[in-house]
């Protein structure tokens, strides 16, 4: 037997959407885009959102729209994907990592005002498999010095602490449709914001500053674009949105599906002798986005052949950013700045967790688990 690590569920409706798509006139940013911005931005309960090609160009964009440029410093985690602290520099700004809380995995709170300096002008949390950070905590701290505070919600759509949703207290939530994601596209992203004057600001500079998109310039008597900033190509188009749409009534549903599936795990691992897993904090509600164990350190990458060789799909989400070779060379990190993150990056196995699992297939991941520990 062989077990994916992950399928994504899209069926019928998401392929009579994107028919539909084909046979329309847009295939570009046009009414789908609009659509699904609107749909979602109701779900998450927040004024705007504004779609784009990926959770990498939503972050980018976000930051150059608040005002990260050169030599300007970015609080955020070291334990994540690549693309939260490469969007930090593609801006021209520098990534500060805090180390995280052992607990959760997320960007640790407490930590975060030793790490602001005369040059900070931002943080940049990441809501970690789905667990959102304490972003009560972070907002107090953003205001109390002045800075923005920009969430990385790519695991967090149906994520909720503290009576708080992603977007809700931040300038700005970006978000992740990239093939194994919960709401999914292959490609795609998305900015919620309750801030108007940053949404426009978004819209402009995801289709290169022009102030005319082609859906605009479609209806009507012509009229002449101008280019009223420098943007880039960013923009999310109808074929995207097409398969967003369908999915956002099922959100609740598929959510669930992995809850049940994730609880099936905790209730076979907790106890274990050389495992480990995350504690949810009081008040939260997490996305369920990854489900992800610690074994030691010494054995881990032995762990994750033996799980494969099983035909059980694993992975590590994430192994520290500080101690890629990039970041070492640009910045001189050393092992032993981040401990907690280091810890973390080296004991992590990420297993299957997907709405489609059968019960036989979720019972193979089980044992397999079981096997490769003893």
């Amino acid at each position: 037997m062989k077990v994916e690590f992950y399928r994504h569920a899209l069926g019928e409706e998401e392929i009579a959407s994107v028919v539909e798509t084909l046979h329309s006139v847009f295939l570009t940013a046009g009414p789908k885009t609009r659509a699904f911005e609107a749909a979602f931005a109701e779900y998450l309960g927040v004024r705007r959102v504004v779609g784009v090609s990926s959770c990498t160009s939503a972050l980018l964009l976000t930051l150059r729209a608040l005002n990260v440029g050169p030599g300007d410093e970015v609080i955020t985690t070291p334990m994540t994907f690549i693309a939260t602290a490469n969007a930090i520099i593609e801006a021209g700004g520098v990534p500060v990592f805090v180390d995280v809380e052992a607990a959760t995995g997320n960007l640790d709170a407490e930590r975060v005002e030793a790490a602001i300096t005369p040059r900070t002008r931002a943080i940049l949390p990441v809501h970690l498999y789905g667990q959102m950070c304490d972003m009560r905590r972070l907002r107090v701290i953003a205001d109390r010095h002045g800075l923005a505070l920009v969430e990385d919600a790519a695991h967090c759509v149906e994520g909720e602490r503290d009576g708080v949703r992603p977007g809700q207290l931040s300038d700005a939530a970006c978000f992740s449709f990239y093939a194994t994601k919960n709401l999914c596209a292959g490609e795609g992203g998305a900015v919620a914001t309750d801030r108007d004057e940053l949404a426009e600001r978004l819209f402009l500079c995801r289709s290169h500053g022009m102030d005319k998109g082609a859906a605009d310039r479609y209806h009507g008597r012509y009229q002449h674009w101008d280019m009223v900033c420098l943007g880039q190509k960013a923009n999310m188009f109808d074929i995207q949105a097409a398969l967003l749409l369908p999915q956002i009534p099922k959100i609740f549903r598929h959510w669930q599906r992995r809850c049940e599936i994730a609880a099936k795990y905790e209730s076979a691992f907790t106890g274990l002798p050389g495992l480990e897993l995350h504690r949810l904090p009081q008040g939260s509600r997490h996305a369920r986005h990854l489900f992800t164990i610690q074994v030691p350190a010494a054995t881990r990458d032995g762990f994750l052949g033996r799980l494969q060789a099983l035909g059980v799909g694993c992975t590590v989400n994430y192994r520290a950013i500080h101690l890629l070779t990039y970041y070492q060379q640009r910045f001189g990190f050393q092992r032993g700045t981040f401990p907690v993150a280091e810890a973390i990056g080296d004991r992590t196995v990420s297993l299957p967790l997907w709405v489609g699992l059968q019960e036989h297939e979720i019972r193979h991941v089980i044992d397999g688990v079981r096997a490769c520990l003893e």
